[in-house]
């Protein structure tokens, strides 16, 4: 692993990338470490070069994020990385939740279900109807089917813009990023599930915030 203070020199490659450049980090590095403050996460299957430089410079990268109250997250054996707020009470939260409403979050429980259920099976493809049926079940009786329907069809572009845990593979179809089994812990979905119980019993539906975020982008 890379030394952090000398990975630069060390490896022989300038470090100064413009007049007055501070950094002391080569070109390739610097630009992982902006990947994954930038988030969500870094896959190894699309960004192949800056997972090869993530793992060539892992310490170094560490060293720089935890200077940011940032913990870094690597999973080798499906090949993609993020950032999250470091475990510590004191620390300023630096990365950004995005809000989710409902409808948000159930189907983010209901992609990763999917997950752990096909483990082992390879890549693992959902199709955007199937997902729909299963959120069905959320529609009050005072939400009209057609609006319903465009609130759900804004969940699933959420999940493939912005959280990117879904990637398009064809009509109506996506395949669920592994990194999903990491960003919705367990904690996180026992309290989702609590949530999930009270606003059903409550009949408030899905105009209900419920007490969850996802941790995706730098401040």
């Amino acid at each position: 692993m890379s030394d952090p203070t000398t990975a630069g020199a060390a490896a022989g490659e300038p470090t100064g990338l413009w007049r007055g450049d501070a950094g002391d980090l080569p070109d390739r590095t610097r630009r992982a470490l902006l990947r994954l403050v930038r988030g969500p996460y870094l896959s190894g299957a699309r960004e192949a070069l800056l997972w090869a430089v993530l793992l060539t410079d892992e310490a170094v990268i560490r060293s720089r994020l935890a200077d940011l109250f940032l913990e870094l997250v690597i999973d080798r054996d499906n090949e993609f990385a993020f950032v999250r707020n470091a475990p510590s009470g004191d620390a300023p939260k630096a990365v950004r939740s995005e809000a989710l409403t409902f409808l948000d979050t159930a189907m983010l429980l209901v992609l990763r279900q999917t997950l752990l259920s096909e483990g082992g099976r390879g890549r693992v493809i959902v199709g955007q109807t199937e997902v729909f049926e299963q959120l069905a079940v959320f529609r009050t009786a005072d939400r009209d089917e057609k609006d319903f329907a465009s609130r759900v069809n804004s969940s699933w572009n959420k999940m493939q813009n912005k959280l990117r845990v879904l990637h398009a593979v064809g009509d109506d179809r996506a395949e669920i990023s592994p990194v999903l089994r990491l960003l919705v812990d367990a904690d996180q979905v026992r309290a989702i599930t609590a949530e999930y119980q009270r606003i059903t019993s409550d009949g408030d539906g899905e105009d209900t915030e419920p007490s969850m975020n996802a941790e995706g982008q730098a401040e």
